[in-house]
């Protein structure tokens, strides 16, 4: 049964509902988020019982993003011409049914092929939700809306990781998949009736645009003027070349360097970084919203600040050698990266009209996960091929990341300075 129209974005039950929105968005991210997360919980049981090494744990890891982000600019372009509940939820039963085919695989060129296709079905997701979301939430909520929506990323790592890994030591390995993706199932089909389409640009303009969406090269020009979005999206690769070691690896690291089982290493691995930023990044909203009503890139100093700290953490991670300080620094990191996460399209879309805001989400996914693909490779041939053995090797190409989180924020510091430059930014529509 198709949803009824949504109500007048201005009035009390059009900003109940953009709330109501957020939430429905919350539960199917979640998803997305645990079913991508759950194979590298278990990536101690692969290497035992099939014999990958880590250099191919590490191209089952990159797989996935690899064609997440090939298929991102696609999804994009197509997510400003279509209906994006459509593809939000038929996105979340495709990849649905692919974490359950993961159950049967194998062999090596199962779990790279299923990873893969699990990336094409959610690469669908971001530039769809994120487009939708700001129709419902102009400037002046916008940041508060995607960092809540956010905080579904990391609580869907935690419980992705540890319930993964919980099964799999109690149940076996292919357990989790199973159960992760028939729920999946379920919450696309209970959703397909509330989730409503809104008019492109409603938030900005409560009756909407009747032009047509910008054409892919329109939106290419339309970004290459904007050098701050360039900024941004370099900026968006290095924090998610750092973002995906950790997503990959501190299970793995965490079991191997300070022996924990299986099951903790799942947990602890997740729940220090990403609890952390699920606490930070609504916060982070907040402080956005605020900043960006009184100053040009008022969302970017929130980001900036993020990766600046954050780069000291990352290091100590790698480099520390006791438990308590593994955790502080973990702790300290994941309330960092929400710092950073909670403006990554708030920012970008201060720069983009609404006729283009998919599109862009999806460029911008096809920079930083392409290149944030590399870290997990990164750190598995860093592994293999080091002088030394595989957990001081390990360690040592871990705290590497906290160099990338240094060059990432200056980047936005360039993106700053630009903004400042310029004046108010372009992107800039009036308030909600």
């Amino acid at each position: 049964m198709a949803a009824p129209a949504p109500a007048p974005p201005g009035s009390p039950a059009g900003r109940r509902y953009a709330w109501q929105v957020v939430a429905m968005l919350w539960l199917v991210c979640f998803f997305n988020y645990a079913d991508r997360q759950a194979i590298y919980a278990v990536f101690p049981l692969l290497e035992r019982e099939f014999g990958f090494d880590k250099a191919e744990l590490g191209l089952i890891g990159s797989a996935f993003m690899w064609v997440y982000a090939a298929g991102a600019p696609l999804a994009g372009f197509i997510a400003d011409r279509v209906k994006r509940v459509h593809l939000i939820l038929g996105g979340c039963i495709f990849w649905s049914v692919v974490t359950v085919a993961t159950a049967w695989c194998s062999r090596l060129w199962h779990f790279v092929a299923v990873r893969a296709a699990e990336g094409l079905g959610e690469t669908f997701y971001f530039p769809a939700s994120m487009s939708l979301t700001a129709d419902y939430h102009g400037p002046a909520t916008r940041s508060r809306a995607f960092a809540l929506h956010q905080s579904s990323v990391y609580i869907g790592t935690i419980l992705g990781s540890w319930l993964g890994a919980l099964l799999a030591e109690r149940y076996g390995w292919r357990t989790g998949f199973l159960i992760f993706g028939a729920a999946g199932l379920v919450v696309a089909a209970l959703l397909y009736g509330s989730l409503r389409e809104p008019r492109r640009g409603a938030a900005e303009n409560g009756e909407g645009i009747a032009a047509t969406p910008l054409g892919f090269g329109e939106t290419l020009l339309h970004l290459g003027r904007r050098p701050v979005t360039i900024l941004l999206m370099l900026a968006f690769l290095g924090a998610n070349f750092v973002a995906t070691i950790f997503l990959a690896w501190t299970p793995t690291f965490l079991v191997e360097k300070f022996g924990y089982s299986l099951g903790a290493a799942g947990l602890s691995g997740t729940l220090f970084i990403h609890l952390a930023s699920a606490v930070s990044a609504p916060l982070a909203g907040v402080v956005a919203d605020r900043l960006a009503a009184s100053m040009a890139g008022g969302r970017i100093v929130v980001q900036g600040v993020g990766l600046l700290l954050g780069s000291i953490f990352v290091a100590t991670v790698g480099l520390c050698t006791t438990t308590p300080v593994l955790l502080a620094a973990m702790t300290a990191f994941g309330a960092c990266k929400g710092c950073y996460d909670s403006g990554i399209f708030a920012s970008l879309y201060d720069e983009i009209e609404p006729r283009a805001r998919a599109t862009a989400a999806g460029l911008m996914n096809t920079v930083g996960w392409g290149g944030g693909a590399l870290g997990p490779l990164f750190v598995g041939l860093a592994t293999k091929y080091g002088a030394g053995n595989d957990v001081e090797d390990m360690s040592r190409a871990i705290a590497m990341g906290g160099v990338v989180y240094l060059a990432a924020a200056a980047l936005l510091v360039a993106a700053f300075l630009a903004l400042r430059r310029r004046g108010t930014p372009r992107g800039r529509l009036s308030r909600q």
